[in-house]
């Protein structure tokens, strides 16, 4: 896939823009240092994203540290210079998180039910909704990162941090680890501290002493930050006293827990009925924040369509590297293996209707993600909205096609994960392709080889 600027002859919407390596140059860039390197990155940030990710609720883009890190190996370490190395390195890594989010956001509903699905049956649910996020983003790439002027907002920030990101990069990594050591493996304190309140029944306070922690606190800024406190605020001193005291007037267990509620500490009505509240919460704010960016979603789908109906099929030869694409026929052929994958694959056992709302659905929430990333960014994509609208349509459907009771819910689950993990492919690709259009990684990595802020470096436009 192209990853850089349409040749000067054909019709563009930033005809004035030059690539920083000219369509016809070729340089390394696809490698199998690339490959390694970016391999190892993403299983290192995937990792990291998906123990984020179920502690807090989010992930974040590694898009960033990603290229910070990989140029500071590449150029510092193996002495090698190529740009376009580094990009594909970024791109590689950045997916690992992407996945980890379409991952963590569905597959632990079947643990919560005691199913327990096998590691098999994850990789394949994984793999077929990174491949599907993949190759539907390829016939929109024309529409929607060569002639769309979008923002895309990670990419402006990538190119406005300078040279001083590199050392906050790994003075983070050396603070953290160190913090780590201290507080898990020498065990100076706790990383976990709480106290109940005196005289306020099953109330306590308490705080995970992450790094980790206070690195999502930045990021995300005060006010979301605001919004996560006072959720615990309102679940801790609020929802668990008030249940705690209604519920000691109950003298028989009350579904899900197996004793009374009056014999129940907080961390029991925390696990038996805080959590599902808040599992009701975010689905609810979910469909509120779909149904506000309805309108969003919906004129993207439509643009992107366009872009989709307009993509060319054929061979590549003869085309400038930044118009190679991969052939409509092998995106077809790789749509109709998924589909027997998913209808035939005996651990997953959704059946063809199963795999058709798959590509259907799926089809929707990629083009619409891919599109809404240049708007908002990656890391405030609403996936896990477009996943909470795609389960209670697909669970109606399911529904009328007789798949019910325990099979019903894993095959609701199971289109649902790889719906979630299209669409958060579909979105990071799509930041990940308008960065190396414009090959705003440059300003990031040129930075690093001075460590410091340079302010001769233009800004990008």
């Amino acid at each position: 896939m192209a990853d850089q600027q349409r040749s000067s002859g054909a019709r563009n919407p930033q005809p004035d823009f030059i690539p920083y390596i000219p369509p016809h140059e070729r340089r390394p860039e696809m490698t199998w240092t690339a490959f390694l390197l970016g391999g190892i990155l993403a299983i290192l940030f995937g990792a990291a994203n998906a123990y984020l990710g179920l502690i807090v609720g989010m992930t974040v883009s590694a898009s960033i540290p990603a290229a910070v890190i990989s140029m500071a190996i590449l150029r510092g370490i193996l002495r090698r210079s190529s740009i376009l190395e580094n990009n594909m390195v970024q791109t590689i890594t950045s997916v690992g998180e992407s996945l980890a989010a379409g991952v963590i956001f569905t597959l632990p509903a079947l643990f919560i039910w005691n199913l327990n699905p096998s590691l098999s049956t994850i990789a394949v649910i994984a793999l077929a909704g990174g491949i599907l996020g993949v190759i539907m983003m390829i016939p929109l790439r024309k529409a929607l990162i060569v002639n769309d002027t979008k923002p895309f907002p990670i990419r402006r920030i990538a190119g406005e941090k300078g040279g001083g990101l590199a050392r906050l990069v790994f003075s983070g990594l050396g603070v953290g680890a160190l913090f780590k050591v201290i507080a898990d493996g020498v065990k100076a304190f706790p990383s976990e501290i709480e106290t109940a309140i005196p005289g306020f029944k099953n109330a306590a306070i308490g705080m995970d002493t992450l790094p980790s922690l206070l690195g999502v606190g930045v990021i995300i800024g005060p006010r979301i930050a605001g919004y996560m406190l006072a959720g615990a605020v309102l679940g801790w001193l609020g929802l668990i006293p008030l249940i705690s005291y209604f519920g000691s007037f109950a003298t028989q267990p009350i579904f899900p827990a197996t004793a009374s509620i009056g014999d129940l500490g907080f961390w029991d009505i925390w696990s038996n009925y805080l959590r599902y509240v808040g599992a009701g919460a975010v689905a609810f704010g979910g469909i509120i924040s779909l149904f506000k960016a309805s309108s969003t979603i919906l004129s993207s789908f439509r643009i992107a369509v366009k872009g989709f109906g307009a993509a060319r099929g054929g061979g590549n030869q003869g085309v400038l590297r930044t118009e190679q694409d991969m052939a409509m026929p092998y995106i077809v052929l790789l749509v109709l293996i998924l589909i027997w994958v998913l209808a035939f694959t005996p651990t997953i056992n959704i059946g063809i209707p199963g795999a058709l709302l798959v590509m259907l659905f799926g089809f929707f929430f990629v083009t619409v993600s891919s599109r809404i990333v240049g708007i908002v960014g990656s890391s405030s994509n609403p996936v896990s909205g477009m996943t909470i609208a795609a389960l209670i349509i697909i669970s109606l459907l399911l529904k009328m096609l007789a798949f019910s009771g325990e099979s019903g819910m894993i095959a609701a689950i199971t289109i649902g994960a790889v719906i979630c993990i299209a669409a958060a492919m579909a979105g990071d690709t799509s930041q990940d392709l308008k960065t190396g259009f414009s090959l705003i990684a440059f300003l990031v990595v040129a930075a690093i080889l001075y460590w410091t802020a340079d302010t001769s470096l233009d800004k990008p436009s």
